[in-house]
């Protein structure tokens, strides 16, 4: 018998004569038990420091059609048209895609004075872009961070043909629908995908004191392998309910040490 589950009353016992002097019958109280788990985030480590940004955020925009941007209830500006992305309702903007080129993002550069960083993630939901959707269209997606590309992942196909769990009912279910939740992580032994090296990149070549913002850069170059276009999900649209998330972990300077010089150009 588990003494919680009776110190608990979700179970009751009972001592009944038997045949050999007396027996303890257990029986449920109740016939079904929910639990509300707490919907708040955790509390954030103390020595990371995170911000995050709509897709529709962007600081600069340079794109090829096919290309779009959907806000939480209607297409901003015109389809295959890149001048909708300077309207000013692109900040409303939940889902962008487009077929080459890029998008960059400027994040507030949170690091505490006397400190420097460790490792830097960068986590977002994204697929391919092909005409309405296609599960078999790959696709390079390169990111630079301040001005450092850190490396390419190929994107296996563009999703569509089921909803979303948070793509909005007007959103027809023929286009793109939901990406894969990927993570760029930077740390002193170089750039990864997940958990696959891309490149020799260390956080020190990224420079990250130089500056009060961390420049992301996020596309498709038009000399790529697989020039697959890109679609980028916000909190509103796909299945994970998140922006582009940075994050980045710091520790103090060493006593007397003094900042390491910016990495050569």
């Amino acid at each position: 018998m588990n003494c919680n589950a009776s110190a608990a009353g979700l179970v009751r016992t009972e001592l009944v004569p038997g045949k050999r002097g007396r027996q303890r019958v257990c029986q449920r109280v109740y016939d079904h038990v929910a639990w509300d788990l707490p919907r708040s985030a955790p509390a954030p480590e103390p020595d990371i420091v995170e911000a995050s940004l709509p897709v529709g955020r962007y600081a600069e925009a340079e794109v090829a059609p096919t290309c779009g941007l959907a806000g939480p209830e209607a297409v901003i500006g015109l389809l295959d048209d890149p001048i909708a992305f300077y309207e000013p309702e692109h900040v409303e903007a939940q889902l962008v895609w487009f077929r080459q080129g890029h998008l960059t993002y400027r994040f507030p550069n949170r690091l505490p004075p006397g400190s420097r960083a460790d490792t830097l993630w960068l986590s977002l939901e994204l697929c391919s872009e092909a005409p309405m959707h296609h599960h078999d269209w790959p696709s390079d997606v390169r990111v630079d961070v301040n001005g450092v590309q850190l490396g390419t992942w190929t994107s296996p196909a563009d999703f569509g043909g089921r909803r979303g769990l948070l793509t909005p009912a007007w959103w027809d279910t023929r286009n793109s629908q939901y990406g894969v939740l990927k993570e760029w992580r930077v740390n002193a032994t170089g750039s990864f995908v997940d958990s696959m090296r891309v490149s020799a990149v260390t956080i020190d070549d990224l420079a990250l004191a130089d500056k009060p913002f961390v420049s992301v850069r996020i596309g498709v170059d038009p000399a790529a392998r697989h020039v697959g276009g890109l679609n980028l999900f916000g909190r509103g649209f796909g299945n994970y309910p998140q922006d582009i998330v940075l994050r980045i972990r710091h520790r103090p300077l060493a006593d007397g040490a003094a900042e390491p010089a910016p990495a050569a150009r």
